[in-house]
């Protein structure tokens, strides 16, 4: 009996002591929640004060045209200074990318989305309406300055052949093929400049250049007579970019000798560079705008592209286009999404480092704009690159009235 009242009160006084420490450690997760729940005031709060304050972005106090473009304008020079010490490096590299909207591209919302985290620069504007295109830009345009992001390139494949099928509702036009006199090339161009500046559109992915003999490209440009090639396009990047719209010469260095469609997969130029001679009459007449095409380069010693495409070449983007041929315009890239190109590892890096200035539609811009970010960050040499493309985009930028 004595035994079971030792263990009845021993029982007893464990419990006591078991209470007691699970109102100690009650009591003490209170004041840990507490802690916790203080922690993540103070978080929210140094968050807030460290929110980004959307920049001011300077004063341009002097007005450009696109001829101002290739000329020594020191006003211009200490604009685009100006204008390029307000960005931080994440919008420097927005500068370089440029996504599209329309049923071929992606949506609005994930070009407003891509606009608030400030990764791009400008927009291709791919297969919709003028009433959408025109509405978009005009929300785009005012997302841009909520955000204090620089005024954006706007740019269509306003080719005569394409032009109808890529903006419905546009004033019929002749396809290249089908023009048969400098005056039609004139009226042509008159007519696509007048609809992409009731758009808003300032930046057009036209004329193709390329010789006539393939068939992804050969009814496209003016080149059905050869002897036509480069007037007739002299002629149209002439009437566009007097108009205030940016012309662009493409497919370096040549799609039109070569037999298949870099749509889908990565073609050969083999051997001489036979359309070269196509540009530097386009070159010193002032085309403002390169496209390079996904064409790799073999048995050519001086200028092979070691199976690259053209694209990402430096050889091809640095050493002959802009030294050997001394073009000072902007150079873009066809799609990123493309064929003959996505097979490459890292492609956007790699076609900045090549040369480019411009990344249009990558697979994922958010992806690239990172990749470009690091590298930037930790590679002199490659942000000296892409400094020097920012800023000759801000300055077509400044000379198409973009950014005012």
């Amino acid at each position: 009996m004595l035994i079971s009242n030792f263990r009845l009160t021993f029982a007893a006084t464990m419990i006591k002591v078991e209470m007691k420490h699970l109102i100690t450690i009650c009591a003490c997760s209170v004041l840990l929640l507490q802690a916790c729940g203080q922690n993540n005031e103070g978080t929210t709060k140094e968050a807030e004060k460290t929110e980004r304050k959307v920049p001011q972005l300077p004063e341009i106090k002097h007005s450009f045209k696109l001829a101002d473009y290739l000329t020594d304008n020191k006003d211009l020079d200490k604009d685009v200074e100006d204008l390029f010490k307000t960005l931080d490096d994440t919008a420097i590299v927005a500068q370089l990318i440029m996504p599209a909207v329309g049923r071929l591209g992606n949506t609005p919302n994930s070009i407003k989305a891509l606009i608030g985290r400030r990764v791009i620069g400008g927009v291709l504007m791919l297969n919709g309406s003028k009433t959408e295109f025109t509405s978009w830009i005009r929300e785009f345009n005012e997302l841009n300055g909520k955000n204090g992001n620089p005024g954006f390139l706007y740019s269509a494949d306003a080719e005569p052949s394409l032009f109808n099928r890529k903006i419905s509702g546009s004033s019929v036009v002749k396809k290249a093929n089908e023009i048969t006199s400098l005056a039609e090339v004139n009226q042509c161009a008159d007519t696509i400049a007048a609809t992409l500046k009731a758009i808003g559109i300032n930046y057009n992915f036209a004329p193709v250049v390329d010789l006539a003999k393939n068939g992804t490209v050969g009814y496209r440009g003016f080149a059905k007579v050869e002897a036509n090639n480069v007037p007739w396009s002299n002629a149209f990047i002439a009437r566009m970019q007097e108009q205030g719209i940016i012309a662009t010469a493409k497919h370096f260095p040549g799609h039109g000798l070569v037999s298949g469609d870099t749509h889908k997969s990565l073609q050969a130029i083999d051997g001489e560079l036979k359309e070269i001679p196509t540009y530097p009459g386009l070159i010193e007449k002032g085309v403002l705008s390169v496209m390079i095409g996904h064409l790799a380069v073999v048995n050519n010693p001086k200028y092979n592209t070691n199976g690259l495409p053209a694209t990402c070449s430096k050889v091809i983007v640095t050493d002959l286009l802009r030294k050997e041929l001394g073009f000072k315009g902007l150079v873009v890239t066809d799609a990123m999404n493309m064929g003959g190109v996505t097979a490459v590892k890292g492609n956007s890096v790699k076609a900045i480092e090549a040369g480019v200035d411009i990344l249009l539609m990558p697979l994922d811009c958010m992806k690239s704009h990172g990749e470009i970010l690091a590298k930037y960050r930790s590679d002199a040499a490659f942000k000296a690159t892409v400094d020097a493309a920012a800023k000759r985009v801000l300055r077509m930028k400044l000379c198409a009235g973009a950014i005012k």
